[in-house]
Formats: C-alpha cells, sequence, structure tokens
C-alpha cells in the first residue's frame, strides 16, 4: 500500500502543474475549481465580479424564486444536501449549499471578488489577463464558468428612464423598496414572473401584469421534507442517491426526451399544460389570454403553482395590450389606457447569448471573439473555440441547458475538459484547440438536428439567437452523457513547443 500510494506521489510530481484562471464563482466555477483541486492542481485563481460566491444564486433574490429542478438533482453528485427543505428547493437554500460546499473544498481561498476582467488574450502560449483595475496576469490555461443568465435584459421602452417610482430589474432585486399597498406593474410574464407573481398580489394594492406573450405552465408537485425526512437521508445517504435516481428519470422524460423530439411525451405534457389551464382559470375571456398558440415546451417550460390563482384576485389584472410609452406615474399602453403605477418591476430575462462577454477576448492571429462569433456564439463539443488554445468553457455555447440539470451537465463537460488538461499536464501538448473543420462539422450536425426539436416548432425564444443559430443541444442527454466521456483527439489540434 505505501509503495502505490508513494508511486501515485511520485506520478502527480512529474506532472506539470498548469496556473489556471476560472472566470466566475458559480456553480460550474466552484466545481471546477474542486475538479482541478482533486487532481493536483494547486495554481487557481477564480475571478468573481461579485462579492460573493454563488453566481445566480446570488444576484437573483425575488420573492418567490425556486429551481425547477427537483432539489436532490440539483446538488453535485459528490456532496448531497439532506437539508433542502422542499422538494424544488428555495434559491436562499441553493446558494447557501454552494458556500457550504466551496467552503468545505477550500475554493474560497481561491476566489479574487470584486475582480472585473475586461480583456484577454493569446500570445506566445499564454492567456494574459487584464482586470477592470488595470492589472495584468499572465496563465496557462483558462476555464470560462460565467454562466448564460446573468446579464439583465433591459427593455427598450419609451420613457423608462422618466418613471418617477422605484423600478428595478429583477435580477437586481431592491429589497429597501417597501411593496405593501403599492401599485405593482411587472414588465414580462416568463419563468421569473410567474414565481413571484403570488407573493406580489398578497402585498400590492393593485397589480398589473404587462404581458406580451402568455407561457405554458406545469404545476410543480411540490412538498416540505419534515425533520425526520430529513435526519433519514443523513443517516441513509443511499437513499438520497435513489431519489436523485428517482428525479434523473422524471427530468429526463418531462424535459430531455420531450424536447429533443419523443411525440408521445411531448403529448402528454402538452395535455397536462392545457389541462392546468383549464382547471385554474375560469373566466373564459382571461383564459384565452393566457393560452399560448405554441407547442407547449418550445419555450422554456414554466414549472410553478399559484400564478392562475393569482392573476384571477380582484387587485390584480393581465394587461395584453403594447406599451407605448412609460411615464412619471405609470404605463401607457398602445390603445390609449393609462396603469397608474407606484413600483415598476422588469421581469424581461437575460442576454443568455453573451456568455463571457462584455470581457474582450483575443485569440490566435489577433482574432476576437467577436469576430469569432459573428455569427452566433458556438463551441466545439460545447467545450471549445477555433483558435483560442487552451480556453475551455463550461455550459457554453451548444450545452443542454434546456434539456438538464446544470449541474450534471457541468459534471460531465468538466470531466472532459479535465482530460485535455491531463494531456498539458503530462508534456503531450503545450497548446489545445479544437480544429476549424471538426467545429463546423459538429455545429452543423448541430443546426440540422435541430429541426427535430420542439424548441423551432413555432415560437420565438432565447434558445435561438438572432442568426437563427440553436445555443441547444438537439440530441439526447445519453448522447451527451457518452460524448463527453473521452475526447476526439482527432478532432483536436495538439501541438508541442
Amino acid at each position: 500500500m505505501t509503495l502505490k500510494n508513494s508511486a501515485v506521489e511520485d506520478l502527480v510530481e512529474k506532472k506539470r502543474n498548469p496556473k489556471v484562471a476560472i472566470v466566475g464563482a458559480g456553480m460550474s466555477g466552484i466545481l471546477a475549481a474542486i475538479k482541478m483541486q482533486e487532481a493536483g492542481i494547486s495554481d487557481i485563481t477564480i475571478f468573481e465580479k461579485g462579492e460573493d460566491i454563488g453566481g445566480t444564486w446570488r444576484d437573483n433574490r425575488y420573492p418567490g424564486l425556486s429551481c425547477d429542478v427537483p432539489a436532490h438533482l440539483y446538488t453535485y453528485s459528490f456532496a448531497p444536501n439532506p437539508e433542502y427543505s422542499h422538494r424544488y428547493a428555495r434559491g436562499a437554500e441553493i446558494h447557501a449549499y454552494f458556500k457550504r460546499v466551496a467552503k468545505e473544498y477550500g475554493v474560497y481561498e481561491k476566489v479574487r471578488f470584486n475582480s472585473k476582467l475586461d480583456k484577454s488574450e493569446y500570445k506566445d502560449g499564454k492567456w494574459s489577463l487584464w482586470l477592470a483595475s488595470g492589472e495584468k496576469e499572465v496563465y496557462d490555461i483558462v476555464i470560462c464558468a460565467s454562466g448564460v443568465l446573468h446579464h439583465p435584459q433591459y427593455p427598450e421602452i419609451e420613457g423608462l428612464d422618466e418613471f418617477g417610482g422605484a423600478k428595478f430589474h429583477t435580477a437586481r432585486w431592491d429589497e429597501s423598496v417597501e411593496l405593501e399597498g403599492k401599485k405593482i406593474a411587472v414588465i414580462g410574464n416568463g419563468s421569473t414572473c410567474v414565481q413571484m407573481f403570488p407573493s406580489l398580489q398578497k402585498k400590492a394594492s393593485k397589480i398589473s401584469l404587462f404581458q406580451r406573450t402568455p407561457q405554458w405552465i406545469l404545476p410543480v408537485f411540490d412538498k416540505a421534507y419534515s425533520a425526520k425526512e430529513k435526519a433519514r437521508l443523513r443517516k441513509y445517504p443511499w437513499i438520497g442517491k435513489v431519489l436523485r435516481w428517482y428525479y434523473w428519470l422524471l427530468l429526463n422524460m418531462t424535459f430531455a426526451k420531450p424536447v429533443t423530439g419523443n411525440k408521445f411525451l411531448q403529448r402528454i405534457i402538452s395535455w397536462a399544460c392545457k389541462s392546468h389551464l383549464e382547471a385554474k382559470v375560469k373566466d373564459p375571456t382571461l383564459r384565452e389570454a393566457l393560452r399560448p398558440t405554441y407547442q407547449a415546451l418550445c419555450k422554456r417550460l414554466i414549472v410553478a403553482n399559484g400564478f392562475y390563482e393569482a392573476i384571477q384576485e380582484p387587485n390584480a389584472e393581465l394587461v395584453t395590450s403594447g406599451i407605448s410609452r412609460i411615464e412619471k406615474n405609470g404605463i401607457r399602453t398602445a390603445d390609449g389606457a393609462f396603469f397608474e403605477a407606484d413600483v415598476l418591476i422588469l421581469a424581461t430575462g437575460f442576454k443568455p447569448h453573451h456568455f463571457m462577454r462584455p470581457m474582450e477576448m483575443v485569440g490566435l492571429n489577433g482574432v476576437t471573439i467577436d469576430e469569432a462569433w459573428d455569427k452566433g456564439a458556438q463551441a466545439h463539443r460545447s467545450i471549445g473555440i477555433p483558435g483560442f488554445p487552451n480556453f475551455f468553457m463550461l455550459v457554453g455555447p451548444n450545452s443542454p441547458i434546456g434539456n438538464f440539470s446544470l449541474i450534471t451537465i457541468a459534471e460531465h463537460q468538466m470531466g472532459y475538459v479535465m482530460r485535455l488538461i491531463e494531456l498539458w499536464r503530462s508534456n503531450e501538448a503545450d497548446s489545445i484547440v479544437p480544429k476549424k473543420n471538426a467545429s463546423e462539422k459538429f455545429n452543423s450536425e448541430v443546426k440540422n438536428a435541430m429541426g427535430k426539436t420542439v424548441w423551432v416548432s413555432g415560437c420565438q425564444s432565447w434558445y435561438i439567437d438572432k442568426f437563427g443559430n440553436p445555443a441547444m443541444w438537439p440530441w439526447s442527454y445519453e448522447r451527451f452523457r457518452d460524448e463527453m466521456k473521452e475526447p476526439n483527439l482527432t478532432e483536436f489540434d495538439i501541438r508541442t513547443s
């Protein structure tokens, strides 16, 4: 046993220890740091633009915030959480979970908070990174773990800056604003709105929801975990593993398979959404105003309770006429109607295709990321970009972000990335970058396969960029898992100095 351990230690010592920069200290950034430390990589710096770890679960604090993935599947596989209070975890406890894991695995020591990166450039086998402060540092490898939903999308509406009351985006929630007894206007009716609306409705004297496009809503079969159930999960970890397997199966059947082409399962989900709407909304005029014209799952399916009940309360109203302009005391719609408001809440989503931008990135031969992505954000196998060596992405373009739990996806991706990094560590490579022809072939296959998915069935979705490119993985979860097991090295340009 001693000899074996000694041999392993000698092997680790002979490997190169790269200097690694991780962009972002959210879910995937924490994961990247943990997995690299487990592999013996110690020279790691996480650049985080915020004051704390947690990413989207740090930034979003609106009332009613919860995850649409069952709680026991929304954990790292190596760090179960028996303390979740509900089957669908609340935002604050998810943030607390990531903070606990980061502390337990020594991630905090690797993070530089309030450190926004302005520019990165690959030259002479190294990445130079410039911070907003002007400071410059040099690294061997860069991992982008900045996530998808972190740049709020503000609507371009005339007069938005003229509003005289409190105004904020849901991802920048202003907890100092008193909502009790106020006239509240909400613009946007996606997942965020549906989750927070019941709570806001209870507080407001009047609440007006400005809807552009109705959404399909699937009721969530939530439950609170009792103290006994939590104690059982702590005592018998295998129960958590069984739950994880069960929820994997559930998510695969309700999301992963239906969105990528299983017509039978699509019909079941569609029927469930329609039945929910019919059962909950009694007024036929309101019901039809809330009924989407597109197929369920074409947009991100909203999983939530309470919205239909709240929108029918006497102090709530649905406004479907387009917004003409925002005035000092409220909102005027295209039909000339005026809606008074003390508070304006923007539930208008994010810019999902920005990824690490607005950071400027320069790769080989001075090519910028904006030039490389001049026809839309794309990544080879969701991981790398031609012309940008030793640069890897987690939850980047072409990831299954609409198919499955992002944590599970990021774990598979990090395993793939670590196999590539091991080539560098073992002196088999100094430069690793996807080949242009391999990447073009892969992205062409992605685009062709999208025709079989529900995402192109007739709706406008953030899954599709302005060029018509899918940001998604159009195949099964099983295929993604299998492709992430081992990189096909013929698809990469691997060079030694």
